[in-house]
């Protein structure tokens, strides 16, 4: 589930929305949101507060998980898996497995004195439950770099300790510290968030938003890409210039020769799609032509090297999602294909250009299995995106992720 911040987060507190029987004598299956999860027979009922371990999660060596004897012979990994014929995403666990009380209002009473409730930001629990991406490489690729890293790199001991770790938790304590051990030359390359309508592309997953399937208008079906995201950003500066911005997903790529997480890629990828495809040529066009203050390119990079390529790429490619607008945001996928493509810039793969939604999830779902469009193999799944370009949200393949999930 993504936080506010369009940040994923691996824990947090979720109602049970019901259980269904499975052909097993002690297992039954409980469902969260669009999320089916294999749970003891009797654990749980409809209804319960309980804590929600999302698919590649690592969880951490220390009780409570640590007492759990099928969690160690997985490594404390959390992946999709099928168990009895069902297919099981992700852990729930009571909030007494922590210590914490179910208070009259719903709120969830920690014994450090924390409220947490399943209806708001405080639900989210990866950090204080010390949750972390399964893959390692993840943990690396989606990290935000930005000028506190330095800072803490200079001052390990300190950040290390608790109050230090307590300041950085907080907005406010971060720029405290960074008054007292930041220095000037500490650059900011975290991803810019100076463009109202420029995010990280992170895409909400369907299960978390299970109340999308009431909206009946009709949706921009494309295939997801497994790669890795790339944005571009071109700005309108004063006296004639311009400022170029290539960005991953997290973090600003500021020169061709940055090093990035690619290690076995010779050269920066990023800046090496942004050649290849003439990228910002093709910005620089269209924002003078849209007489535009910015003008934003979001997609994929993929093919060797990356992400295991499982869409066996023999070359590395870059392919358009999002065409982004100073004065709009977003645009139309299919308008931005066309303008795109005649550019020499691929866009991803349009299934359906009025895409209605099924009324049920299981159906949803069996929709996201199935071969490639482009490349190899199976697909990841779909991204849906509507008509005025502004929402969207992916679905993907769970049999997909039983072949690629973290050994």
């Amino acid at each position: 589930m993504l936080n506010k911040d369009k940040v994923r987060e691996l824990a947090y507190l979720v109602k049970v929305d019901s259980i269904t029987p499975m052909d097993a004598d002690r297992l039954e299956c409980a469902h969260v949101g669009g999320w089916n999860c294999v749970v003891g027979k009797g654990e749980f009922s409809a209804g319960d507060p309980t804590v929600y371990f999302e698919i590649d999660s690592q969880l951490p060596d220390v009780e409570p998980f640590s007492s759990m004897e099928f969690l160690k012979s997985k490594r404390f990994k959390i992946k999709s898996q099928k168990i009895r014929g069902v297919i099981s995403q992700g852990l729930l666990m009571p909030v007494s497995a922590f210590g914490w009380t179910i208070q009259a209002n719903g709120t969830i009473q920690c014994d450090t004195n924390e409220v947490h409730c399943v209806d708001d930001e405080s639900r989210f629990l990866t950090k204080k439950l010390g949750v972390t991406y399964a893959a390692s490489e993840d943990n690396e690729r989606k990290k935000t770099n930005d000028r506190y890293m330095s800072m803490t790199a200079r001052h390990k001991r300190i950040f290390k300790t608790k109050i230090g770790k307590w300041f950085m938790q907080r907005e406010w304590g971060r720029k405290f510290m960074f008054a007292i051990f930041g220095r000037k030359r500490d650059k900011a390359t975290g991803f810019p968030t100076k463009f109202p309508f420029v995010k990280v592309t992170d895409e909400e997953r369907v299960e978390n938003m299970p109340q999308i399937l009431q909206d009946k208008e009709p949706w921009i079906k494309t295939q997801k890409i497994d790669g890795t995201s790339s944005t571009y950003i071109l700005e309108r500066k004063r006296f004639g210039r311009f400022e170029q911005y290539v960005c991953s997903r997290n973090v600003r790529q500021l020169t061709p020769n940055q090093k990035n997480y690619h290690k076995d890629i010779e050269g920066n990828v990023y800046w090496m799609m942004a050649e290849k495809y003439h990228i910002f040529d093709f910005l620089k066009r269209y924002l003078i032509e849209n007489k535009l203050d910015y003008v934003c390119l979001q997609g994929e990079t993929a093919g060797p090297n990356i992400q295991g390529n499982p869409h066996r790429f023999k070359k590395i490619y870059f392919f358009g999602y999002n065409l982004i607008r100073s004065d709009v945001g977003r645009i139309n996928s299919v308008e931005a294909k066309n303008i795109c493509e005649p550019n020499g810039i691929f866009w991803v793969p349009i299934e359906d250009e009025a895409y209605i939604l099924p009324d049920d999830m299981e159906t949803l779902k069996l929709d996201a299995d199935g071969p490639c469009v482009v490349g190899q193999g199976p697909r990841e799944g779909w991204v849906y995106r509507s008509q005025d370009g502004q929402r969207s949200f992916k679905n993907v393949s769970r049999q997909y992720l039983l072949k690629h999930s973290v050994n």
